[in-house]
């Protein structure tokens, strides 16, 4: 078939328009003035796809967001078919055109409209709307008797919700307008805005008509919906094993529709076993961006026989208070172990599981081959491995051949955890709810992503964050950088695949510290704490730069640390002479202090007297104005955070103005369009890789450029009250928050309302009168009463998604919330060692029975008007 394009867009002078053929072929596009192309594809296969870009000097300066195809009819007898196209750029309702919307919360489901019966038709109206709900559909009317006179809707299969086709015999021009009609009756719920629009275009058997231009105009219609944040881990079921299973999703799942949620917001799900003990237990720190984690795993769905042994232990490990993640873990494996072996080779040997293997290799046979070698080793630290401590395919498949079952078994966990998430997410579909995962920013430096792909990382350097409301320091992750430029290579391919599978679980995703698509804060290898950090990708000054600005680096000046006898007094107090005798020479610090990582090393951390000195020598090692670029020697970064130094405290008034000036423009100028580029090539192809709705954690230092992208890309933004974005702000004012955005009361790394009240009380008597409104003083803690006005403000904010704690929603009944409110955290950040085991109070079958607590959650969503 022959199709012939014509699109209506706005080049710049020097650009014009080509269009990209299936074939990948580049075919020039005539401009036929105001802003009219004309192309044609003499050769094309309907369904296949195509798409447009703008050109300029023979180079791509800008693509669509996602192609397109055309598709006719079997019978359609047509040899040519006349396409009024659009240009598909990122909607501003972006959000609703993902998965979440199409499968899940507007999901058309059995009610999917059948096709009109196909006949000698010419004309085929194709448009994209996706803010139709399940009991809805699209139609179109005109003033023709194939579209009901205007007193009889037309309805629009929606099979590919959410793009809506219908195929027509007409032969003249007509009038028309789109509406929103009734899904059972056909009534109109909602006409178009606008004047009616025009066809006046002919279409013949043998030259067919294919409008895809259309965009319906519905102004003033935004879907706003709740939901819960809560770890799987944290759940609590009769069935349960002494941890949240993956088959208890489907009763959260049961909970979210009896309150009229839409959304369940879960943390990192990925394996996160290194050592075998509770260290393990933090879910950002996996040893695979792929493979998930077995205490997820409910050992009956799996083949492990419910016999006495496993039910005592159930009993007794899910009566705990919170997950005792070692022993959990221990007997999980060791139940699985006895499974596989007595029934293991049967489960391989079937079709299901090589189809999921054969899908999956890529990832899974490194992963498990790494944590076979991990047990066998008793290391994740793959550098101990010996000759296996850098990946070897060939060496490896000797080593799989002799340790098959082993590498076998890992796969058999993995196989019946995707079942087991999978069926959870296809109940949660069935119910017109969705599942929101967690992506990580950062790759363990021990785990099988960096073992197979090292040359992906920059493994000499760490990941963290710069100081913020979470820590003082920064914070130091441990993970390494990425290779952008590297991953640039391949169209990141490890990325679009980790995205992939993701996708296969969850229908929308919250992009963890989206600031590193932008920037990252990377620390260098040999410091513990963050405040030695820059920024990179970044544009350091140079030494010529900073000396003409009153700073002369030459001799060490401002970038090594000067340590004075007042220094050492403040800081150390007694123990000062004895830091200047053993840890000081010459004013400068010793060679077996003058890092931090050898100062780790050196101390106790269980010594009070190692500890005070530790904390002290690393202040020390801090005490400087700009830390040299590591890859781009003789230019140098400003040290964050650095006016609460000594060494900016001794500058003269002159030179404190030139160095406040340039950290000024440093930190929140100088890197704006840089930091923009940076996103821009990176974010688009990762987030048309997958049909997810993404969300991004955009708290703490961010700079200007960060919104608007966030904005072009129809990323949603997260809002929280306590962390007010806007300068001079104590607390935000959900009702002006945007939107594109994700609002909620708090984060698992902060305490839920009730710890956070009774934190600070100067604090909570300001929220307590400037936010809610009340007079005379705060209570000392936060009644039902007071939880459920907090979320109540939320839930009426303009944000499409309001998706509260669990610890939250059952703060508002007094029967339902904790004993302890601070026993309700999940995470204390600037803890690195902190133990992540929080479980919910009661079990899911019981939250389910509280009728008349359901009722009042219920209550408050729909008058909140979130449906």
């Amino acid at each position: 078939m022959k199709l012939l394009l014509q699109i209506t867009y706005n080049t710049r002078w020097g650009e014009r328009l080509v269009v990209v053929s299936p074939g990948n072929r580049r075919l020039p596009m005539e401009y036929c003035g105001e802003g009219r192309w004309r192309g044609c594809i003499a050769r094309y296969l309907p369904g296949r796809e195509y798409s447009y870009e703008v050109v300029r000097d023979g180079k791509c300066v800008r693509r669509e967001r996602k192609g397109h195809r055309v598709v006719l009819p079997e019978n359609c007898t047509a040899a040519s078919a006349d396409v009024s196209d659009r240009w598909n750029d990122t909607p501003s309702d972006a959000p609703l055109y993902s998965s979440a919307f199409s499968q899940g919360i507007f999901a058309r489901g059995r009610h999917t409209a059948a096709s009109r019966p196909v006949g000698d038709e010419n004309l085929f109206v194709c448009t994209a709307f996706a803010d139709v709900r399940p009991d809805e559909t699209l139609a179109i009317a005109g003033d023709i008797p194939e579209l009901g006179a205007w007193t009889k809707p037309v309805p629009l299969d929606d099979a590919a919700f959410p793009y809506w086709r219908l195929a027509l015999r007409i032969d003249g021009p007509f009038l028309y307008k789109y509406l929103i009609v009734d899904r059972k009756t056909l009534a109109p719920l909602r006409w178009e805005e606008g004047e009616n629009r025009v066809f006046a275009c002919a279409a013949t058997p043998a030259r067919a008509r294919v409008l895809a231009s259309d965009v319906p105009n519905f102004q003033g219609r935004r879907w706003r919906g709740a939901g819960t944040a809560v770890p799987v881990f944290s759940l609590r079921s009769e069935d349960d094993f002494g941890t949240g299973e993956f088959a208890d999703l489907k009763k959260m799942v049961d909970w979210a529709v009896a309150t009229g949620q839409h959304v369940i917001q879960l943390l990192p799900i990925n394996d996160t076993t290194m050592t075998g003990t509770w260290t393990d237990s933090y879910p950002y720190n996996a040893n695979s961006s792929f493979a998930l984690h077995p205490q997820f795993m409910n050992l009956p769905a799996a083949g492990v026989p419910a016999d006495g042994e496993y039910l005592r232990l159930r009993q007794e490990l899910n009566a705990l208070p919170q997950v005792d993640y070692e022993r959990v873990n221990r007997e999980k494996l060791r139940l699985l172990r006895k499974t596989f072996e007595n029934g293991g080779a049967e489960i391989l040997s079937k079709k299901p599981f090589r189809e999921f293997l054969s899908l999956n290799e890529r990832w899974l046979l490194p992963y498990a081959l790494f944590c076979t070698l991990r047990d066998e080793y008793a290391t994740a630290d793959f550098t101990r491995w010996g000759k296996y401590a850098k990946y070897d395919r060939k060496a490896l498949e000797e080593y799989r051949g002799k340790h098959r079952r082993e590498v076998d078994f890992h796969c058999f966990v993995q196989y019946h955890l995707h079942l087991q998430l999978s069926d959870a997410c296809a109940y949660a579909h069935s119910r017109g709810v969705i599942l929101k995962g967690d992506l990580p920013i950062g790759v363990s430096p021990t785990s099988a992503d960096a073992w197979f792909a090292p040359r992906l990382f920059n493994m000499d350097s760490q990941a963290g964050a710069p100081p913020d409301a979470f820590s003082a320091f920064g914070q130091n992750w441990g993970f390494p950088t990425y290779d952008w430029k590297r991953m640039a290579g391949d169209s990141f391919g490890w990325w679009k695949s980790r995205l992939a599978k993701m996708s296969e679980y969850f229908d929308a995703f919250r992009i963890d510290h989206i600031l590193g698509f932008f920037r990252i804060w990377e620390i260098p290898v040999d410091s513990v704490r963050g405040l030695l950090g820059h920024f990179s990708p970044a544009l350091p000054y140079s030494s010529e730069e900073l000396k003409s600005r009153g700073f002369d680096l030459s001799g060490g000046r401002f970038v090594t640390p000067c340590v004075s006898e007042r220094m050492l007094d403040e800081i150390f107090g007694a123990y000062a002479q004895e830091v200047k005798s053993k840890y000081v020479r010459e004013g400068r610090l010793a060679a077996s202090c003058s890092t931090q990582r050898k100062i780790a090393a050196r101390f106790r951390a269980d010594d009070e007297h190692d500890r005070i000195l530790s904390e002290g020598l690393m202040r020390l090692t801090e005490e400087v104005l700009f830390v040299e670029d590591p890859r781009k020697r003789g230019f140098y970064h400003p040290r964050i955070a650095a006016h609460a130094t000594y060494a900016y405290r001794s500058l003269d008034d002159a030179s404190r103005r030139s160095f406040d000036a340039l950290y000024d423009e440093f930190f929140y100028r100088r890197h704006n369009a840089c930091w923009r580029d940076s996103a821009m090539s990176k974010l688009p192809p990762l987030l048309a890789s997958t049909e997810m709705m993404a969300c991004g954690e955009d708290l703490g230092m961010i700079p200007d450029c960060v919104p608007e992208v966030m904005r072009r890309l129809g990323i949603l933004s997260l809002e929280i009250q306590r962390m007010p974005k806007s300068a001079g702000e104590l607390f935000a004012d959900p009702s002006r928050y945007p939107y594109l955005s994700v609002c909620t009361t708090s984060t698992h790394d902060m305490n839920p309302l009730r710890a956070w009240w009774e934190e600070d009380r100067a604090l909570t008597e300001r929220f307590y009168r400037d936010v809610l409104g009340m007079e005379g003083d705060a209570p000392d803690v936060c009644t039902p009463q007071i939880c459920r006005r907090i979320l109540e403000q939320h839930l009426s904010s303009p944000a499409m998604l309001a998706v509260f704690p669990l610890q939250d929603w059952l703060a508002t009944d007094p029967a339902l919330r904790a004993p302890d409110p601070y026993g309700e955290r999940i995470n204390v950040p600037s803890n690195p060692r902190h133990y992540w085991r929080y479980r919910m109070p009661l079990s899911l079958e019981e939250l389910l029975a509280q009728t008349d607590f359901n009722s009042r959650i219920r209550s408050m969503v729909e008058r909140s008007g979130r449906t």
